[in-house]
């Protein structure tokens, strides 16, 4: 057991002092100063530096540089020792590779003259020290080699039928002999994919080929498309732009058909329209009966009918060529009979009939409303003041015809009666008799001499009573003049109206009434009822 316990603790210090010594050598390792890259064109002359700074107590032998390819042996391309010199043993940079003067152990650094894209690799400066042993550092050299960029559409045949197609190259971008390789991306609206393959070139240089895929159509045609290419040696992206070339057969479409060609009209056109790519070379117009009407004209892709007849009645076909073949379209023409003109005819005369219509209504509106407007300004001819019509008017002691020998009963001749108020009968809120000043009569009566006094004449010639009202007022007066003839010669009384038993109209006084010799009571002016 105590065998088995110590052999565990001798393995235990070993693994420790393994690590610790590991540990050690990484830390001196770091006290080797060099540069992690170093890049360069071919042709050029670089410097790879190295230094030991601070040795630490440690004895510095000798110092060596060591090549190490991406794919090769590694091999000692200079040594430097303090008592035996400088040595440039056999290796692919030997003439080309020296070191930097004055040499000594602390700034052991290299030159190598027209580098090559093959002394691309690893540099290792290594020293020999003593009691440490080997320290080194390591220099990636890193060649540069500007790429040819370019860029180009590739021109393809759309398939007649998408379904099932493949899709095919359309644009290609190359990027070549470059170093390190260059990165290519695509920038489109297309739905498409980019695949990319990279090639190794001479001097070690890489040649990247970028080709968009997809199965062309003729919308695709034209289309923007850019390759962008993106290397170390570029201050920034180089884009090229481009636009995609899809070949398709002319597509046809006819235009100007509007389905109204009927019996004698003229200059109906037909136009045919084609999209191709290439450009189309022949437009051809026939008909499937392979008759062309005589009225028809056909100027390059116009066709002109200069009068529809019976033979326009059939299907017109336009074949457009290009180099790939021909495209066609066809449109069949129905002629109609002519009442299509009379329908049109009849849409224009209703719609002039009903305008003029109009136009008489509102006539009529205008017509109505003047007529309407005149007539209230008017109101009777004797006196503008009474311009409703609303109103039926009695007339009491005034206003009589004429008698027959010229003197009326409201003249200047005897027994006249026109000294009498007029009354006026209101159908309004306030129905009923109210006075209106006579003109003739005194002004003790009422009467006032600068107004006109409204007879029955005016009331009969305004047009405003109907007929009813017409005979009533004939009947009135005839009523009047017989009371102006029984009055000749002697005094005419007035009767109070049977409503004013109040003596409210003032014209009507007491004093007014009359004795006769027959013993009756007379007023001095007529009764109307």
């Amino acid at each position: 057991m105590e065998r088995e316990d110590g052999w565990k603790c001798q393995e235990i210090i070993r693994v420790f002092s393994l690590v610790a010594l590991l540990t050690l050598q990484g830390a001196a390792s770091q006290q080797v100063k060099v540069d992690p890259e170093v890049m360069s064109y071919p042709s050029q002359t670089v410097t790879l530096r190295c230094a030991f700074p601070d040795a630490g107590g440690m004895e510095l032998t000798q110092v060596s540089w060591i090549y190490e390819p991406k794919d090769g042996q590694r091999s000692n391309i200079a040594v430097f020792h303090p008592t035996h010199g400088v040595n440039y043993p056999p290796s692919p940079l030997i003439g080309r590779v020296s070191f930097l003067t004055p040499t000594t152990l602390q700034n052991p650094s290299i030159q190598i003259s027209d580098v090559q894209m093959t002394d691309e690799g690893k540099y290792i400066c290594e020293y020999a020290t003593y009691p440490s042993g080997n320290e080194q550092g390591i220099t990636s050299l890193v060649m540069l080699a500007k790429p040819g960029n370019s860029a180009t559409t590739v021109t393809v045949v759309a398939p007649p039928v998408a379904a099932g197609a493949q899709p095919v190259v359309v644009a290609r971008c190359i990027s070549a002999d470059g170093r390190p390789a260059a990165q290519i991306t695509w920038v489109t609206a297309v739905n498409g994919n980019a695949t990319s393959v990279s090639t190794a070139g001479a001097n070690n240089t890489v040649t990247i080929t970028s080709q968009y895929t997809l199965v062309p159509t003729p919308v695709d045609n034209g289309k923007d498309i850019s390759c962008v290419v993106i290397h170390r040696t570029q201050a920034k992206p180089e884009i090229f732009p481009m636009n995609l070339a899809i070949e398709f057969l002319p597509q046809v479409v006819i235009v100007g058909y509007d389905n109204n060609w009927y019996m004698g009209r003229t200059n109906v056109v037909l136009t045919c329209q084609a999209v191709a790519n290439p450009i189309p070379t022949t437009v051809t117009w026939k008909t499937i009966s392979g008759e062309m009407p005589e009225t028809v004209q056909i100027n390059g892709n116009v066709l002109t009918v200069l009068k529809v007849d019976e033979l326009v009645n059939t299907t017109f076909i336009c074949e457009v060529t290009n180099r790939l073949g021909t495209g066609k379209n066809q449109v069949s023409v129905m002629v109609r009979e002519p009442s299509a003109i009379s329908s049109n005819a009849g849409v224009v005369a209703g719609a002039v009939i009903g305008c003029l219509l109009a136009l008489l209504v509102v006539a009529a509106i205008i017509a109505i409303l003047v007529t309407r407007s005149r007539r209230q300004q008017q109101g009777y001819h004797s006196n503008p003041s009474h311009g409703s019509i609303d109103k039926k008017l009695r007339i009491f002691g005034a206003g009589k015809k004429a008698s027959k020998n010229g003197t009326g009963a409201g003249g200047n001749g005897a027994g006249g009666n026109n000294n009498g108020p007029i009354y006026v009968y209101n159908d309004g809120p306030c129905q009923g008799l109210t006075e209106k000043p006579n003109q003739h009569a005194p002004l003790h009566l009422g009467g006032r001499g600068d107004e006109p006094v409204t007879t029955a004449q005016d009331i009969l010639l305004s047009n405003e009573l109907d007929e009813a009202e017409r005979r009533k007022f004939d009947e009135l007066e005839d009523e009047e003049e017989r009371y102006d003839h029984f009055g000749v010669g002697g005094p005419i009384l007035q009767l109070r109206p049977p409503h004013d038993q109040d003596g409210i109209m003032g014209g009507y006084l007491d004093d007014d009434m009359e004795s006769q010799h027959d013993g009756s009571v007379i007023s001095r002016t007529a009764v109307y009822v």
